[in-house]
């Protein structure tokens, strides 16, 4: 092979690692894009909705990678202490509650859920007020505890906010006492929240996974009264 020939084979070499290089870096610019719509989409929990905030989680993404740390597990958490969820919790049925967002079938279960903030916030207008919830980045409404009832754990992240249902999936965060949390964890009704388990958030702030129907909702409220219960100190 002449001088030509191989500076011809060596281009195309570089020519070809180039657009390989190319075609990875928009494969990866794509997936990021669309990664972080989904972030903002979802709720941000809080951190600020722009690429600061999305640089900021996708850090505490990648420490909760190493750990190792399945939020489903309840040993972690206390299992003494205050509680305001008065009864034994029953186990949720079936072992999928964490993707019930597809499999919603009854309006009023919905309508019911969604409407839980407005409902303790007119009830309670003494004790509560809602605003929208600072945690998910004011994409939902919560109820907080006003401060002059203001009760139980503090967090600085948290400050007073009670609870907020997802618009989008059903779900819910509720904070709850340690020992609740742990009962709902354990009896498969939610988990514990990522950032809790790196001591970033009150452990308990808990996930509630979608209820499925109205049976299941009873359940969420109740354990979004308990919510109110531990921030408020006001028994329902």
């Amino acid at each position: 092979m002449d001088s030509l020939q191989q500076q011809a084979f060596d281009n195309r070499l570089i020519l070809g690692a180039g657009a390989a290089a190319l075609t990875g870096i928009l494969g990866f610019a794509t997936w990021l894009y669309r990664d972080y719509t989904a972030w903002i989409d979802f709720g941000t929990g809080g951190t600020p909705a722009n690429v600061s905030g999305y640089v900021r989680i996708s850090k505490f993404r990648v420490l909760r990678a190493f750990p190792g740390d399945d939020l489903k597990d309840a040993p972690t958490l206390s299992q003494t202490g205050p509680r305001t969820y008065p009864r034994r919790f029953r186990a949720a049925k079936g072992s999928h509650l964490e993707s019930l967002s597809a499999h919603y079938h009854s309006d009023t279960a919905y309508d019911r859920l969604h409407a839980l903030p407005k409902k303790y916030a007119d009830q309670l207008s003494d004790a509560l007020k809602l605003d929208k919830s600072v945690t998910e980045g004011r994409t939902t409404d919560a109820i907080y505890a006003l401060p002059a009832h203001r009760h139980g754990a503090h967090d600085k992240v948290l400050g007073d906010e009670i609870a907020h249902v997802h618009p989008a999936e059903n779900s819910l965060h509720v904070w709850l006492t340690e020992t609740d949390t742990y009962k709902v964890v354990s009896a498969g009704w939610g988990e514990r929240f990522p950032l809790a388990s790196l001591g970033m958030v009150n452990a308990g702030w808990t996930f509630l996974y979608a209820p499925r129907n109205m049976e299941e909702v009873a359940v969420i409220e109740d354990i979004f009264k308990a919510g109110i219960g531990h921030l408020t100190g006001k028994r329902l």
